[in-house]
């Protein structure tokens, strides 16, 4: 009898320590598997996007026979559709004509100022009026040479227009769309303005790069060789069908790389409110 109860206390002692250390171990794997955070689900917190649209024609939708706003009602339906957006607010400040100087200087304007130190993101449509002024500049006598060099000094004006932008908002997002070429259609005897389309928009390319939260978006493939007419009856602006495939490549991109991060930055936001 005394036997067996000394059996008793040991396998009591043995138990009891197996356990401490079992819970023990059961302990830290709980705390190893606090780090690892779920993915945040698209449409977790439905948020409302400020989009500020600035620059020439294309922004202000020159050729749209609905006078809404070239392609901004088409990205409009396109972004509201998207899971994680509620509602997006548009501010269009396009204006026909405008080269890089003009926007540049209509940016620091306390109208735009205002709208850009809450903007989510900035589109701009910009470059073909600078494009064409050389043209019309040196008509008598147009060389590559002559583009090279105002090129350079576009490529100057776009630096300050990004620097503006980021200097009002730092947080923004900031797509710049690329020039394509309905030129064909005004100076058909200048062969050489497909290839200075594309330079000016490498150039272009080159500029956003430098920037973080920055994009460029070409739409110069969509009007080369068109299965349909894509350009309104000045053979110039784009027409309805025009505005609409530029929505479809706009939002091709804020899709892929602008979307995702502004529901995690609503998401991180509605906690540290919460």
């Amino acid at each position: 009898m005394k036997e067996v109860f000394i059996l008793l206390i040991l396998s009591t002692f043995f138990l009891s320590s197996c356990s401490q250390s079992d819970r023990w171990d059961l302990h830290e794997e709980r705390m190893a598997s606090a780090v690892v955070y779920a993915e945040v689900p698209a449409d977790f917190v439905p948020k409302e996007i400020s989009i500020i649209s600035a620059g020439d024609s294309l922004t202000e939708g020159v050729g749209d026979s609905t006078k809404t706003g070239g392609y901004l009602p088409y990205l409009r339906t396109l972004l509201e559709e998207e899971k994680g957006i509620k509602e997006v607010d548009f501010y269009n400040f396009g204006v026909k004509g405008n080269r890089t100087p003009q926007l540049l200087k209509r940016l620091q304007t306390d109208e735009i100022k205002d709208k850009l130190s809450t903007a989510d993101l900035v589109i701009l449509t910009i470059g073909g009026n600078d494009i064409m002024k050389v043209v019309k500049d040196n008509i008598s006598n147009l060389q590559l040479s002559i583009f090279d060099k105002e090129k350079e000094v576009y490529i100057n004006h776009l630096y300050q227009i990004m620097n503006t932008i980021i200097r009002a908002n730092p947080d923004a997002y900031i797509v710049l769309v690329g020039v394509y070429n309905p030129f064909s259609q005004w100076f058909s005897d200048i062969k050489e303005l497909d290839q200075i389309v594309s330079d000016w928009n490498v150039a272009s390319q080159s500029v956003v790069a430098n920037y973080q939260n920055a994009y460029f978006v070409g739409i110069e493939d969509l009007f080369k060789n068109p299965t349909e007419s894509l350009l309104h009856s000045d053979n110039f602006h784009p027409n309805n069908k025009g505005y609409e495939l530029i929505a479809h490549r706009l939002n091709e991109t804020l899709e892929e790389r602008t979307l995702p991060d502004l529901v995690k930055k609503a998401y991180m936001v509605s906690k540290e409110e919460n």
